[in-house]
């Protein structure tokens, strides 16, 4: 019979068990080769070389996403992912036309201070905290699976985080971190909107570039969309991500590591000859 810890990460490709996380000189592209590929996210966002494109908004960004009820939320010792059964999806903007994406799961990547935590810069200026949307498309693919590392097959929509007032649609996960201090945790949350991450909707200035997945295995074809705007969260809300431990409860560390979730984060890679687009001048 199948050990029933290892079932708590059965959404996870094989692939992905493999062991990897943040640590300085960890070398992910010798366990997953298209690390070392030339279109590898996250980047640095030159503002001013990025190129405006008004076709953009030709046809607006069009998100329909519709309340999640029971919502789970992991700690998977990586990162927070909030899992969306309920169908919601994004068409228009850059996205093929006719072509609709489905909202898979919400993630989020921060630092351990406030100075640090985005994947992706901003003129080389970090925020606290990203989180990603990450879509499939559902008009060509059949899975989440399927789609990856497929041209068109795979959306991330990223909202840069600050710290200010209390953010209210993410109150419903950062209330119940706490029960899902260890690695392997899952909670049940009665109801998420996605709707409350995305900036208002005449707000529509976005950055888009064709890059990968974040973590491995790093699979590239991805399209991402990067809201100029950041959300808002409180300071108390993100210490509830910082007390989070990336370890099984009980489990033995490795001296000199405090066991603590975060600075999640991979390192920019190079923009090499990829343009980003902007939907505003």
């Amino acid at each position: 019979m199948a050990d029933p810890v290892m079932e708590e990460s059965d959404s996870l490709p094989g692939k992905e068990e493999l062991d990897w996380g943040y640590e300085e000189g960890v070398e992910w592209g010798l366990l997953f080769p298209e690390a070392n590929g030339e279109n590898q996210s996250p980047i640095n966002l030159n503002s001013r070389e990025a190129r405006y494109d008004p076709r953009l908004l030709e046809v607006g960004l069009t998100p329909n996403y519709v309340v999640c009820r029971d919502c789970e939320v992991i700690n998977d010792g990586h990162t927070v992912r909030i899992m969306l059964k309920s169908k919601s999806v994004v068409t228009g903007g850059p996205l093929p036309s006719d072509h609709e994406f489905e909202l898979h799961e919400v993630r989020f990547h921060w630092g351990k201070e406030n100075q640090r935590g985005s994947e992706h810069t901003v003129n080389f200026k970090a925020f606290p905290m990203e989180l990603h949307l990450i879509h499939w498309n559902s008009t060509l693919f059949n899975t989440m699976d399927d789609a990856m590392g497929k041209k068109n097959g795979i959306l991330i929509i990223a909202l840069f985080v600050q710290i200010g007032k209390e953010h209210l649609g993410l109150k419903a996960v950062t209330e119940v971190l706490q029960d899902l201090q260890y690695k392997g945790k899952t909670k049940i949350i009665p109801c998420f909107n996605p709707n409350t991450l995305l900036p208002d909707p005449l707000l529509r200035d976005y950055w888009v570039y064709e890059g990968s997945l974040t973590t491995p295995p790093c699979s590239e074809k991805v399209t991402w969309i990067l809201y100029r705007y950041p959300l808002t969260i409180s300071q108390m809300q993100i210490e509830e991500f910082r007390r989070l431990r990336s370890h099984i409860k009980g489990a033995e560390l490795p001296e000199g590591n405090d066991g603590l979730l975060g600075d999640n984060f991979r390192p920019t890679q190079p923009l090499s000859d990829r343009m980003v687009r902007a939907a505003f001048q």
